[in-house]
């Protein structure tokens, strides 16, 4: 079976996810195949894959300022994934608690949102800043950097059917690996790569979890599927959608 990349030519595609230290990625190309890099930030990220046809990030991108109302792709994606899935797509803070002290961050989207902030939002708002920050300055980056969500990425390899266990039950990997094995025939050796070189820096989940958005990256060539189409927009014109590729069943490529 020709691994999914096969038809991207020379460009390069990247799934980026967060990690210990700060931000693990993949690329994928056709003459190299895979690359993994550890950054600290998504600046030094970003700097190194600015020749990068598309970005799928593990982030949320688009915040919301207030209100009630959650954005409409966490709602869409909680969805599409059903129980127990959808409790990994959690609710996204407001822009307000994402540049505020940590110790007050939960307190200030209480009173904008009505919603205290869970221990996961509150362990990637210091990634959320980071992120807004950058496509905030850099058009380049926001032209190229999209937001994706690994279950729903998931889902969409997986013919609609979300993941049966969590990412970091040792069932859980297992079934991420099979479903990835269909698209890509390197997997277990980048991942025994990367887990190798970046030891206690970069847990498996954090590297599958960035292979599932490289490939699906790298079928951007295809056209990918987007929650909601068409997006949202955020008061700094940020689009707040997470992308997919549904992969045809039974599996087929299209003609190189």
């Amino acid at each position: 079976m020709k691994d999914i990349i096969s038809s991207t030519e020379h460009q390069k595609f990247v799934g980026v996810d967060g990690c210990k230290i700060g931000w693990f990625a993949v690329s994928l190309t056709q003459e190299v195949k895979w690359k993994v890099q550890v950054s600290q930030d998504i600046s030094s990220l970003w700097n190194q894959c600015r020749d990068a046809r598309l970005i799928l990030i593990d982030i949320p991108i688009g915040l919301r300022n207030s209100g009630f109302s959650e954005r409409q792709c966490d709602r869409a994606a909680r969805k599409l994934l059903g129980r127990p899935r959808s409790s990994s797509v959690f609710p996204v803070p407001c822009r307000d608690a994402v540049y505020a002290d940590a110790t007050k961050a939960s307190d200030i989207n209480e009173r904008l949102t009505g919603r205290r902030l869970s221990k996961q939002a509150l362990g990637i708002i210091q990634k959320i800043r980071e992120v807004d920050r950058l496509l905030a300055v850099d058009n380049n980056a926001r032209s190229v950097m999209k937001e994706i969500h690994p279950e729903l990425c998931f889902w969409a390899l997986n013919g609609r059917a979300p993941m049966k266990y969590h990412k970091k039950d040792e069932r859980g990997l297992l079934e991420r690996r099979q479903v990835l094995r269909r698209v890509c025939s390197f997997i277990d050796d980048l991942v025994s790569y990367a887990l190798e070189e970046n030891r206690g820096k970069v847990a498996e989940d954090d590297i599958i979890d960035a292979l599932v958005a490289a490939v699906t990256a790298s079928r951007s060539i295809c056209g990918l599927s987007f929650v909601p189409d068409p997006p949202e927009i955020d008061s700094m014109g940020l689009p707040m959608q997470m992308a997919y590729y549904v992969l045809p069943m039974p599996f087929s490529f299209p003609k190189s």
